[in-house]
C-alpha cells in the first residue's frame, strides 16, 4: 500500500509544496508544532532513514538544511529544530521547524487543527525565502 506522502507527491491528496526536485520533495505538515513546521521527504518510498542509500540521504539532509536556513530567515527563530522519528507514516521524513524553546522539538504541542490561511502564508514566506536563496528551479508555484 503506497504511503500518504506517496499520494501527495502524485498529486492525489493536497500538499502545499516549498520544494520539488526528482528525488526529494518538501511540504509543510498539516499538524505543524510551530508555524513554518516542513517534512522534507524522499521520493522513493522507504520507511526507515537508515535504509536510504548514502547519496540520497546526504540529498535529503542537504535540502533539509536548505529548507532550514530559509526557515531562520523568514521566522526568525533562535534556533532551527530537526527531527527524524517515523511513527507516523511509514516514510522517510524529517521534520524542519523553527523553535523558539526546548519545548517545540517535539510532537506533544502538534496542532491538529491548523489554520488553513496560516499554513498558506507561510509556504508563499518559505518558498519566496528559498528562491531568494538561489533555489528557484525547485521551488515550486503556489
Amino acid at each position: 500500500m503506497v504511503s500518504v506522502f506517496t499520494r501527495i507527491i502524485r498529486g492525489e491528496l493536497p500538499g502545499r509544496f516549498v520544494w520539488r526536485d526528482d528525488r526529494v520533495v518538501a511540504f509543510l505538515t498539516i499538524a505543524p508544532v510551530t508555524t513554518g513546521h516542513v517534512l522534507v521527504v524522499p521520493v522513493d518510498e522507504v520507511e526507515q532513514w537508515i535504509d536510504l542509500d548514502a547519496e540520497l540521504w546526504s540529498r535529503v539532509a542537504g535540502i533539509a538544511r536548505e529548507i532550514g536556513r530559509a526557515l531562520q530567515s523568514v521566522f526568525d527563530a533562535p534556533r532551527i529544530g530537526q527531527m527524524i522519528a517515523g511513527f507516523e507514516v511509514p516514510h522517510v521524513h524529517v521534520h524542519v521547524l523553527p523553535a523558539y524553546d526546548l519545548d517545540d522539538i517535539g510532537f506533544g504541542g502538534a496542532d491538529s487543527s491548523p489554520d488553513p490561511d496560516v499554513l498558506d502564508a507561510a509556504a508563499v514566506r518559505i518558498r519566496a525565502a528559498l528562491r531568494g536563496l538561489g533555489h528557484t528551479d525547485v521551488v515550486p508555484e503556489g
